[in-house]
C-alpha cells in the first residue's frame, strides 16, 4: 500500500472550500489515480482503495491530508493548482511512501479513526431498507466502534472521542431523479487497539471502516502504542 502526506495552504480559497465540502477534496484527490482504478462517484467500487483524512491544527492552523491507496498516486498536478489570487494549493510537495503491515496477534497499537457512525432506523431498522441516521450518543458511538472492531479483527483497549456531534458536510445529491439533502456526522476516535486477527485487520485497514469514505471518513491509522 501507499501512504501520502501533504500540507495544504490555509490561505488558498480552494483549500478552504474543500475543507468545508470534503467531497470536493475527494474529487481533487481522484486526479492522482488512473481513471480505471479510482471512480469519482460515491457509490462506485474503488479499485484503488483510496482513503483520506484531513486534519487541521487549531493552534498552528496547519492543514495535513493523509491519503492511503493500493495504487501509487501521482501528485505532480497539485503543484500547479493556484486560486484566483495566485495562492498555491500546497505548502510543499506531497510525500509518498510504500508500506506493508506486518502485525501479530496480541500486538497493541495506537489508532486514529475519523468515521461516520450510523445505524438503521424506522420500521425497516433491522434490514438493509432501513434509513441510515447518525449516532449522536457517545456511548452508542463507542459501541458502534466495538462492533466494527469485532468484525475487523481487533479489540478496542481504550478509545476517546475527541470530536463529535459535528455536521461535516451538507449538500444535495440526486438518486432516482430525486434530490436529497445529505448530512454526515463526523466523529474522531483516538485510542489503543489489540490485534486479534492479523490478516483481517490488514484487510480492514485496506478497505476502511464505515460509510462516507468519499467525504474523508474511514481511514484507520495505526502506530506503535
Amino acid at each position: 500500500m501507499y501512504l501520502s502526506q501533504m500540507i495544504l495552504n490555509p490561505c488558498s480559497v480552494q483549500v478552504r472550500r474543500e475543507l468545508a465540502r470534503p467531497y470536493e477534496m475527494h474529487r481533487t484527490l481522484a486526479r492522482a489515480f488512473p481513471q480505471e482504478t479510482y471512480h469519482k462517484e460515491r457509490d462506485a467500487d474503488d479499485a484503488a482503495g483510496v482513503l483520506f483524512r484531513a486534519e487541521q491544527d487549531a493552534r498552528s492552523n496547519q492543514i495535513r491530508v493523509l491519503v492511503q491507496a493500493t495504487v501509487e498516486p501521482n501528485w505532480t498536478f497539485l503543484q500547479d493548482i493556484r486560486d484566483a489570487r495566485g495562492q498555491p494549493y500546497l505548502v510543499r510537495a506531497a510525500e509518498t511512501k510504500m508500506f506493508e503491515l506486518n502485525l501479530t496477534v496480541g500486538q497493541a497499537l495506537a489508532f486514529r479513526l475519523r468515521a461516520n457512525p450510523t445505524k438503521r432506523s424506522g420500521k425497516h431498522a433491522r434490514d438493509e431498507n432501513g434509513k441510515r441516521v447518525g449516532i449522536y450518543d457517545e456511548q452508542e458511538q463507542l459501541q458502534w466502534l466495538q462492533r466494527k472492531a469485532e468484525a475487523g479483527g481487533f479489540d478496542v483497549v481504550r478509545a476517546e472521542i475527541s470530536r463529535d456531534g459535528k455536521i461535516e458536510n451538507t449538500e444535495a445529491i440526486v438518486r432516482a431523479n430525486m434530490k436529497h439533502d445529505l448530512k454526515l456526522l463526523a466523529v474522531q476516535f483516538d485510542g489503543v487497539l489489540r490485534v486479534m486477527d492479523a490478516a483481517r485487520i490488514v484487510e480492514t485497514v485496506t478497505r476502511g471502516i464505515g460509510s462516507g469514505k468519499a467525504f474523508g471518513f474511514g481511514l484507520l491509522s495505526l502506530a506503535r502504542a
